[in-house]
């Protein structure tokens, strides 16, 4: 048996659900949207009973629910996307900190060239022209726009 994680909805329902698949124990998940549609009591102590004679008689069917491995997997991809989206919000955070326009000319702002053009500075070299000539590859043919980019 493995444990299954929460989906990031936040469902109040997640946590429990994942605990009795855990321990095998065959569980519904029923959306409240249908309880309301179905007569009946719906407000005191004697729900739980009322709905489970619902379910028997067959009223009621299961909201379906993915697979844990598929759970999982939407995590996963979830987390991912929000890990890719903060990597974009620190390349922009330490473009703008630094005064520089470099994805105006550089299409990978952390590559080697961009990176030596960030760091330099650090050690007291702010010369642009200084800076251009740490290009490398592609970048060296646009020297003058990435002037430019480093005055900011």
């Amino acid at each position: 048996m493995h444990s299954c994680s929460n989906e990031s909805t936040g469902s109040f329902w997640t946590p429990i659900y994942n605990l009795l698949e855990l321990n095998e124990i065959e569980t519904l998940v029923i959306n409240a949207k249908h309880i309301k549609n179905v007569p009946g009591r719906k407000t005191d102590v004697e729900d739980a009973e009322w709905i489970a004679g619902l379910v028997r008689h067959g009223l009621l069917r299961s909201s379906y629910i993915p697979s844990c491995d598929q759970r999982e997997l939407k995590e996963l991809i979830r987390y991912r996307w929000s890990l890719v989206e903060e990597r974009a919000r620190e390349i922009n955070r330490i473009q703008k900190g630094a005064s520089i326009k470099l994805s105006s000319v550089a299409s990978d702002v952390l590559g080697k060239s961009s990176r030596a053009m960030i760091e330099t500075p650090i050690a007291g070299e702010d010369d642009p022209e200084v800076l251009s000539e740490l290009a490398i590859g592609k970048l060296k043919s646009k020297k003058f726009e990435l002037q430019r980019a480093l005055k900011g």
